[in-house]
C-alpha cells in the first residue's frame, strides 16, 4: 500500500485544515487508517484512528473534541479535519495504515505496516 498525505500548512490559532490520506496499491476498505504527528527531537505520537469500516474512531486525549478523523473507501481517502487548532499542534503529520492490528495496539505506530511521507502543520500564535 502506497499513501500520500497533503493538506498540510500555516494557519492561526484557532483555524482549522483537513489533511487528507489518498491509497493506492491494495483494496483501501481492509485497512485500519491512522494519523500520527511528530515535532524535530520528540517522539512520535498518536493522534486518531479509524478502523476499516469507518465504524470505530480513536484519538488521543489532546485533540478529542477538536479533531475528526474520517474515511471514503470509495475515493481511497482518510481525512483528518483539524479545528480550534493550538500552537503545540504544529508537527509533521503522516497518515500510516495496517490490516491486522488489535484495538490494543492501535497508537503504537511501530506496529503499523504502511507510512506516508507526511505533510508539515503549522500553527501560529
Amino acid at each position: 500500500v502506497q499513501l500520500q498525505a497533503s493538506g498540510g500548512g500555516l494557519v492561526q490559532a484557532g483555524g482549522s485544515l483537513r489533511l487528507s490520506c489518498v491509497a493506492s496499491g491494495d483494496t483501501f476498505s481492509r485497512y485500519t487508517i491512522a494519523w500520527f504527528r511528530q515535532v524535530v527531537g520528540r517522539e512520535r505520537e498518536f493522534v486518531a484512528a479509524i478502523r476499516s469500516s469507518g465504524g470505530s474512531t480513536y484519538y488521543a486525549d489532546s485533540v478529542k473534541g477538536r479533531f475528526a478523523i474520517s474515511r471514503d473507501n470509495a475515493k481511497n481517502t482518510a481525512y483528518l479535519q483539524m479545528n480550534s487548532l493550538k500552537p503545540e499542534d504544529t508537527a509533521v503529520y503522516y497518515c500510516a495504515s495496517d490490516r491486522g492490528i488489535i484495538l490494543s495496539s492501535i497508537r503504537r505506530g511501530d506496529l503499523y505496516d504502511y507510512w506516508g511521507q507526511g505533510t508539515q502543520v503549522t500553527v501560529s500564535s
